[in-house]
């Protein structure tokens, strides 16, 4: 890349810039490994759609990063252990982007490439002081990387530690791909450029919700930690008020914990998922999930409910459940459009994880504990933005972030208004375990 710039040879707007990749998306050339020793020698001869436009632009793909094994949970793995957050070793880096999260926060690279199917984005983005963004469903194809088309819910996001250099990296990943029909959805719905949308002043006169009902995964409202976090939030309203937003506060979705209840996990779309990114490889010796189950390693697979759930035979889908499922969410989304309107809102504000990091030995012990206050709004409702921007530190030290969500493929209002809380704030600082670059 240093011999094309010397020779005006300009690829793009990524020329020269290190980017890495969770380990779930296909890269040409190395491995995707799913953080599984049952995955360790797979070879995919194909780079997702997303990487092969970020080569395009110039991008130097420096490696894959942890994940969480299969992309579900915390970022523990039977291939590489524990990864451990920049801002305390001793704590989780999330998941189940944690590596992407944490080679960002880490200068390990400029940007990173993260994928969420439940909070997988914005969790480790909020934990390891970082940007991070979910974009409404059809945005960014998902050919190349696990569990993605047909599934819904399941998409690659952009990781950095700026809201600008985040942009910048969505520039090159958005667009219409003709293997992941979802796309299709996002034709129309993306600027030319984010990057040149970003305003300071983007919060003055905005009317945000401000949504202070505790929505996280085995919440504990009554706990220190939770408190902690509740601080800094506190903290965070008042600096949006005094960048000059205008606050409904509190915000009240009807029924909102009611319709989250009515989430379904077992997909019908899961098993054709696997099907479709295996079947990008001809040559993979894994072809089915009967494969993985009968793996020799599959007793390997951490934590050991999850190998459980892996040799399981895979029970018929009940549709009478998802049906019940989507019937939620299309109420819910249907809710919170309503609130929005009513109180003419351009966003809902609230805590992107609710809890401060988790510590890795009660990750890698039982009970195994993971996905601890982690808000999933947005990826029940599916087709909503959301997107989570450091907000600063608890009185552990340890970063928080707060989360703008928007109606549907209002990703660039949503970029708008983090930019303006980050350029207003200046809450990030680099973890002292990795001090800044120079």
């Amino acid at each position: 890349r240093d011999a094309q710039s010397k020779s005006s040879e300009f690829l793009g707007p990524l020329h020269g810039i290190p980017i890495l990749v969770k380990d779930e998306i296909d890269t040409a050339g190395m491995p995707t490994t799913l953080g599984s020793v049952v995955f360790k020698d797979y070879r995919p001869p194909l780079d997702a759609f997303v990487v092969a436009r970020l080569k395009k632009a110039g991008a130097i793909i420096l490696g894959k990063t942890t994940l969480s094994e299969f992309a579900a949970g915390d970022t523990y793995g039977s291939l590489f252990g524990a990864t451990r957050n920049p801002y305390d070793l001793e704590r989780t880096v999330g998941g189940s982007s944690g590596g992407s999260g944490a080679s960002v926060a880490a200068n390990f690279s400029t940007v990173a490439v993260g994928e969420e199917t439940g909070a997988s984005l914005r969790r480790p983005g909020a934990w390891n002081g970082i940007v991070a963004m979910r974009t409404t469903a059809g945005l960014i194809s998902r050919t190349g990387m696990y569990d993605g088309y047909p599934s819904e819910p399941a998409t690659m996001g952009p990781m950095a530690r700026t809201v600008r250099d985040m942009a910048k990296l969505l520039d090159a990943m958005v667009g219409y791909d003709p293997e992941d029909p979802l796309t299709a959805l996002g034709v129309g719905h993306f600027p030319e450029s984010y990057t040149r949308l970003l305003d300071r002043n983007s919060l003055r006169g905005a009317r945000l919700g401000i949504l202070r009902e505790s929505i996280g995964t085995a919440s504990e409202p009554a706990s220190e930690d939770f408190k902690k976090v509740n601080v800094v939030f506190e903290k965070n309203i008042a600096e949006l008020k005094a960048a000059g937003a205008v606050l409904i506060d509190p915000l009240v979705i009807p029924d909102l914990k009611k319709l989250l209840d009515q989430r379904a996990v077992n997909s019908p779309t899961a098993e054709e998922a696997l099907r479709v990114w295996l079947g990008r490889n001809p040559n993979s010796p894994i072809k089915t999930r009967a494969d993985i189950q009968n793996s020799r390693q599959v007793d390997q697979i951490f934590p050991p409910t999850k190998a459980q759930q892996w040799k399981r035979t895979t029970e018929p889908v009940d549709l009478a459940r998802w049906g019940e499922y989507l019937t939620a969410r299309h109420q819910l989304l249907l809710n919170l459009m309503k609130v929005m309107a009513d109180n003419r809102l351009d966003a809902i504000v609230h805590k992107s994880v609710e809890h401060q990091p988790t510590l890795i030995k009660d990750g890698m012990n039982p009970p195994y504990v993971t996905n601890k206050g982690v808000p999933t709004l947005n990826t029940f409702l599916v087709y909503v933005p959301s997107i989570t921007v450091p907000s600063g530190f608890t009185s552990d030290n340890l970063p928080a972030g707060i989360t703008f969500l928007g109606r549907p493929y209002s990703d660039a209002t949503m970029i708008q208004l983090a930019y303006s809380y980050e350029q207003n704030t200046h809450h990030r600082k680099p973890p002292e375990t990795t001090p800044p670059l120079h």
